[in-house]
């Protein structure tokens, strides 16, 4: 069923490239044997699971601030991106669906695992605290409340790549090391906290507490790592107004999480198919990313 909002992109259909994949939220083609069309939809997953109405702008939104981030970060380590033009590899008909949200990367080797980065205890790494006094295997100090600030600053807590449908899994980071190797644990261990904490470091002088993040990570030909995927979005992090930040709860924020707040009133079992969403949340959705953008990048 197609959605109702139809100023919004839920799915591409170009023609002119082999579709490789669909993921939550991107649909990847073929540009030719080393280089891919990477489209950012307005699809919105929230608990691992594609909601049924998209949100409109989104895809352009959150191309917007990957673009700057990347940028802003690229002396940390390189990026998939090849600064060519996605509309100069579709068809002119196309190109509507690739215009302001899309990017063409380098083809390169996924590595298995997320590079999960928290900077404040909330969400599972909350309840994981309250269950077991460590995140992914790390002891914290007893008595930390919501949200509060990680004591000794940003830890590194890797998760599982979930499949459409499935659900990411904290794992420890012995786990990391046996499926990609010890020193290529410890440097993507390196990059992500560093890309995280100067991240957050800019982010406060705007305004903008960046909670914790997710960063992906690949291999070239060589086994030269490279920052993939998005990178430091409102769908990839949790992004709460400094001015609004106190502990004991989980913060008003930008990001997504202002859906899974109405998702988890609803009588839904964390499965597909996900509930609709109200023309308010969608709304309200669309200004929080809106205002996002605006702050990072202004």
């Amino acid at each position: 069923m197609k959605p109702a909002n139809q100023s919004a992109l839920f799915e591409t259909q170009i023609n002119s490239l082999p579709l490789v994949h669909r993921g939550k939220v991107r649909d990847i083609y073929a540009v030719d044997d080393d280089k891919l069309l990477i489209v950012q939809t307005d699809r919105l997953s929230a608990f691992d699971v594609i909601l049924p109405d998209p949100i409109p702008g989104k895809g352009q939104l959150l191309t917007a601030v990957s673009a700057f981030w990347f940028d802003k970060l690229e002396h940390i380590i390189p990026n998939h991106l090849t600064g060519i033009e996605p509309e100069s590899v579709v068809t002119a008909d196309e190109r509507s669906q690739v215009e302001g949200r899309a990017f063409v990367i380098r083809k390169l080797k996924p590595l298995p695992v997320e590079a999960i980065v928290r900077g404040y205890i909330v969400g599972s790494g909350w309840k994981d605290y309250q269950a077991t006094g460590t995140i992914c295997g790390i002891q914290l100090p007893p008595g930390l409340k919501q949200a509060e600030k990680i004591p000794g600053g940003a830890i590194f807590t890797p998760s599982t790549k979930a499949q459409i449908g499935q659900h990411d899994e904290n794992i420890a980071l012995s786990e990391v090391e046996q499926q990609i190797g010890k020193e290529l644990t410890a440097l993507v261990r390196e990059k992500a906290v560093r890309l995280y904490t100067e991240a957050a470091d800019y982010a406060a002088q705007r305004g903008i507490i960046i909670a914790d993040t997710k960063f992906e990570f690949g291999l070239g030909a060589a086994g030269e790592l490279y920052l993939i995927d998005e990178v430091l979005t409102p769908d990839s992090s949790r992004f709460w107004p400094a001015a609004e930040y106190r502990t004991g709860i989980s913060p008003p924020s930008y990001d997504k999480q202002f859906v899974r707040d109405w998702l988890e009133t609803q009588d839904w079992n964390k499965k597909s198919p996900a509930p609709q969403l109200p023309e308010t949340v969608i709304q309200q959705t669309v200004a929080k990313y809106q205002e996002a953008l605006r702050l990072l990048t202004a």
